[in-house]
């Protein structure tokens, strides 16, 4: 009976062991984070500018090179593509911008997006106070089907300061297009979860011309 115990004890013992060794902490989990974002970044030969270059340049980045700006606020690396035509965001406005997406998880590789589905972009509400952005949104969009929820995440609203969102007029008129990488702190409920980065292409262009 006492060899019983003693094996059973063992066991249990062996088993809490196990149990703790495969449980991930929250700085682990940020250090694959890191090393996934920096290994996307070396097999995508993107290269990583400071803001002050960004700035230096007119707040644009060269996609002959595959700049990403780096922000230091938040952490996400930025690609502005076409800085778009028409004009920003005011500030004290309220606008309804087309936003279509493709969507990448870095850890895993699943995807989602609207970008090959013309007829059915997301809505995406947005508001500015000052150097301020918030934005929600609609509930017939493939991101709130997604993840059911209106809360767009920080990192996507990152590049209202920098570009125009107008709607083109002429054949040469690009609308605003952007690629982000965004960390788990700045993404969605999943991505902060699960402590997964996202990679994103963007467009963004008002829903009427000003």
């Amino acid at each position: 009976m006492k060899r019983l115990f003693i094996a059973l004890t063992t066991l249990c013992c062996l088993a809490v062991f196990v149990g703790c060794d495969n449980y991930e902490t929250y700085g682990e989990k940020k250090d694959k984070e890191r090393d996934a974002i920096s290994k996307f970044i070396s097999d995508s030969s993107i290269v990583v500018i400071s803001e002050e270059t960004f700035h230096a340049q007119g707040d644009m980045t060269d996609t002959a090179k595959n700049e990403f700006v780096y922000l230091n606020n938040n952490g996400v690396y930025m690609q502005i593509v076409h800085k778009g035509c028409g004009s920003p965001i005011r500030d004290g406005e309220n606008t309804t911008l087309i936003m279509r997406f493709y969507e990448q998880c870095i850890m895993d590789n699943s995807q989602i997006g609207n970008d090959t589905s013309p007829y059915q972009p997301d809505y995406m509400v947005v508001k500015r106070t000052g150097n301020t952005f918030t934005a929600s949104f609609t509930t017939e969009g493939t991101m709130y089907s997604t993840y059911s929820t209106t809360s767009v995440p920080t990192g996507l609203i990152s590049p209202l300061p920098y570009i125009n969102v107008g709607r083109p007029r002429t054949a040469t008129d690009h609308i605003a297009k952007v690629r982000l990488i965004v960390p788990h702190t700045q993404g969605h409920t999943v991505a902060s979860s699960y402590v997964y980065p996202y990679y994103y292409e963007i467009t963004l262009q008002r829903t009427i011309d000003l």
